[in-house]
């Protein structure tokens, strides 16, 4: 079921209504063997191109990190977009480094963050960044982890004036809780999708604070049953397992902000057209039992 675009509907991040789905470039950087986000892209043009499709199609909303590359897809926004528009919101992550194996390392010292800023600023040829996320956790949760050095360090290059706002990523409720004792927290981006459910009550205490929840890995840790689930639904609406992911997020809350990421222009636009798509409220129960079932499987 289609409905009237949504793009235009927007979410307040750092103090500009950014549209729902914006774009994650992570993997606009190549792949060098085993390395996976690393080094350029066999096609620079093509990437450069994709940038600038997504902001001619509403995208005002780019997760990038200088740990991409590292420094490739940073460079390659600057170059594409260079000066940005006015409305276009940059956030950039801290808190790793890669190792010369393309293995992903902790960078959190305060020395580390500070760098790690200082590359941002230079890479994206900004003055100051508008949002710095702060990495923590694994993978794909939370871990019990001090984090004051390096969020104090955000916090005092914010009051230098390099940050404009600060983020937290793969994070608790209650590390949120005392991280806001150190500095205002204006995001959240969370490993969450239909199948991976943990963070339901957190996701709307943030939408009640007006805080924006950004989801990544929309397609993430699915089982086969899950996935089969997923398919289902997507063959019934005429869409791709992805734009109904997508679109799911959308409906779950007000504050969710995409960023799905791709190489093409094609997917892209696929991406972006999960904004038109209305997911019936029996397909939503549907897909609401997909976590469920996915523990059973396991």
């Amino acid at each position: 079921m289609r409905k009237k675009t949504n793009l235009d509907d927007g979410f307040t991040l750092a103090g500009t209504s950014v549209n729902r789905i914006g774009y994650g470039a992570m993997q606009l950087a190549g792949q060098d063997g085993d390395k996976r986000v690393w080094g350029p892209p066999r096609d620079i043009p093509g990437a450069i191109a994709v940038l600038r499709e997504a902001v001619a199609s509403g995208v005002n909303h780019i997760d990038t990190s200088d740990f991409y590359g590292p420094h490739v897809t940073n460079q390659i926004i600057r170059q594409a977009l260079h000066p940005y528009p006015d409305n276009l919101v940059i956030v950039t992550k801290v808190g790793a480094r890669r190792g010369a194996d393309g293995s992903w390392l902790h960078a959190r010292s305060r020395q580390e963050i500070t760098d790690a800023v200082h590359d941002n600023l230079r890479n994206l040829g900004l003055d100051a960044l508008q949002v710095v996320n702060l990495r923590l956790g694994g993978f794909a949760a939370p871990e019990d982890e001090p984090f004051e050095e390096p969020l104090s360090a955000l916090a005092e290059l914010k009051d230098q004036g390099l940050i404009q706002h600060i983020g937290l990523s793969t994070v608790s409720p209650r590390q949120l809780a005392e991280a806001r004792a150190i500095t205002e927290i204006v995001c959240i981006q969370n490993f969450y999708n239909v199948a991976q459910r943990g963070d339901e009550r957190f996701i709307d205490d943030l939408a009640a604070q007006g805080t924006a929840y950004v989801p990544y890995f929309p397609l993430g840790g699915f089982s086969l049953l899950q996935s089969a689930a997923l398919d289902a639904a997507a063959a019934s609406l005429q869409a791709t397992p992805m734009q109904v992911a997508l679109a799911w997020l959308l409906q779950r809350a007000p504050n969710i902000l995409l960023i799905p990421g791709t190489s093409s222009i094609g997917h892209l636009r696929e991406n972006l057209a999960a904004a038109t798509l209305e997911l019936p409220l029996e397909t939503v129960a549907e897909l609401d039992k997909i976590a469920s079932a996915g523990s059973r499987a396991t």
